[in-house]
C-alpha cells in the first residue's frame, strides 16, 4: 500500500533523526493517513478514500463534493 493521500497528494518525506549526542541518521516522516468513507449526497453514493487528517478537516468544513470540485479545477 502506498502512503499517499488520495486528495492532497501528501507523501512521506525524508529527514534526519537527531540523537542527544547530535548524531544524524536518515529517517522517514509519514503523513497521518486514515481510510475513511464519505457520503456524497449529490451522487447518492459512498466513497472510500485514504486521506490525510488535514484533508478530513477541510472536508468537514466545506463538504466532500465541494472539496472534490475545487481539486478538479486546480
Amino acid at each position: 500500500m502506498s502512503r499517499i493521500c488520495d486528495l492532497t497528494g501528501k507523501r512521506p518525506i525524508t529527514g534526519n533523526k537527531v540523537s542527544h549526542s547530535n548524531r544524524k541518521t536518515k529517517r522517514w516522516f509519514y503523513p497521518n493517513l486514515q481510510t475513511k468513507k464519505f457520503y456524497v449526497p449529490e451522487e447518492d453514493m459512498w466513497i472510500t478514500l485514504k486521506v490525510s487528517t488535514s484533508a478530513i478537516r477541510t472536508i468537514n468544513k466545506k463538504g466532500v463534493y465541494q472539496y472534490l470540485k475545487e481539486l478538479s479545477q486546480a
